[in-house]
C-alpha cells in the first residue's frame, strides 16, 4: 500500500528522493528558473501570453528530467500542491547552496 501524505513537512523528504538524479535536478532548477522569468518578464512588460508559457517550461524541464533522467513517475500527478511547493524549496535550497545538484555530495546533518 503506498504511503499517503498529509503534510509538506512529511513529503518533501519524499521528494528529495525523487529527485536523486543531477541531471533531473539540474533541468528542474532551470524550468523553475524560467518559471520566475516568465513572470517577472510578463509583469514588467505586461505581456501577459507569456503567463501561458509557465506551466509548459515548468513542467517540460521537470518532465523530461523524470522521464529521461530519472526514470519515474513525477509526484505532481498525485500530490500537485506538494510537488509544486517542493519545486520551489529545493530551487532555493540550491540557489542557496543548501542542497546540492548532486545528491551524493549534500552533507547528512
Amino acid at each position: 500500500m503506498e504511503k499517503k501524505y498529509t503534510s509538506l513537512k512529511e513529503f518533501y523528504p519524499f521528494y528529495l528522493s525523487e529527485h536523486s538524479d543531477v541531471t533531473c535536478r539540474v533541468l528542474h532548477f532551470i524550468g523553475t528558473a524560467l518559471v520566475f522569468a516568465l513572470l517577472f518578464a510578463a509583469i514588467f512588460t505586461q505581456i501577459w501570453w507569456l503567463l501561458a508559457l509557465i506551466p509548459l517550461v515548468g513542467y517540460g524541464f521537470a518532465w523530461v528530467g523524470h522521464f529521461f533522467f530519472e526514470k519515474n513517475k513525477p509526484a505532481t500527478f498525485q500530490y500537485p500542491g506538494y510537488s509544486l511547493a517542493s519545486d520551489f524549496i529545493l530551487f532555493f535550497d540550491l540557489l542557496t547552496g543548501k542542497r546540492k545538484f548532486d545528491p551524493q555530495n549534500e552533507s547528512h546533518a
